[in-house]
């Protein structure tokens, strides 16, 4: 099965920027117009998009919903969204907007009930997004920690009706340390058959062949791109050599 790559889009003050881990005083800006830069992904060869609403994470509400709906309106393949979604109502007006996936994170710790409730009525259109530091849960926009082991916590939701889970190690996010492809390996194994889509710490063509080699789904990259320390188009090209070897 093809591992797909997905191209990051973190989203604060209506630019493109990258955090490094998770740290709001730590932003690098890449870029002034994140709808171009949706579009270059796309011309690119990517089959996804991944949006991060910034703000929305750190204050617990939905902060632009409007740039994201652009985005999505602007491209021609299917845009997922994270951060500071916390109601049913904000679910249901984003992906009426456009948006294909929604993720939850915090409300999978602090609204477990919305998180059901929105798998019965969304079914795939919704993410269970597990941001872990030292293996445990962080949330409000890796601004908190808690106690929550994460692997435990992922094979209790694999029986609450969640069909898909995006784990992030904060740790490696923005860091370009290579991915822990031990830890992504150890959680989708514990929820399996429900596919894992692994992102944080992707560096070069190395660490997107690794995670192909994992029992992964997909993996979001970010900063890599940015930089140019990796090609969007060459890391496509590494995963579908899973394809190949199958």
């Amino acid at each position: 099965m093809r591992m797909d790559v997905i191209p990051a889009i973190d989203l604060r003050n209506g630019r493109a920027v990258r955090l490094f881990q998770g740290d709001y005083n730590r932003e690098t800006v890449f870029d002034d117009d994140p709808v171009a830069v949706a579009r270059t992904w796309e011309a690119q060869g990517a089959r996804r998009i991944h949006l991060v609403d910034l703000d929305g994470a750190r204050e617990g509400r939905t902060e632009q919903a409007p740039l994201v709906a652009a985005i999505a309106a602007a491209v021609n393949v299917p845009v997922q969204l994270g951060g500071g979604v916390r109601t049913m109502e904000d679910i249901d007006s984003l992906l009426d907007a456009g948006i294909d996936r929604i993720i939850l994170g915090t409300a999978v710790v602090e609204q477990p009930e919305l998180v059901r409730a929105a798998c019965l009525r969304h079914g795939e259109r919704i993410a269970v997004g597990l941001d872990a530091r030292d293996g445990r849960v962080a949330v409000r926009g890796w601004t908190e920690d808690t106690a929550v082991d994460t692997v435990e916590l992922a094979a209790r939701l694999a029986g609450d009706g969640v069909m898909r889970f995006i784990h992030t190690d904060i740790a490696r996010d923005g860091a370009m340390q290579g991915v822990n492809v031990a830890v992504m390996t150890a959680l989708a194994e514990a929820v399996t058959p429900i596919p894992v889509t692994a992102s944080g710490g992707v560096t070069d063509i190395d660490d997107i062949r690794a995670v192909a080699a994992a029992p992964i789904e997909a993996v979001i990259v970010g900063r890599a791109l940015y930089t140019g320390a990796l090609s969007l188009p060459e890391a496509i090209r590494a995963a579908n050599e899973r394809v190949h070897a199958e």
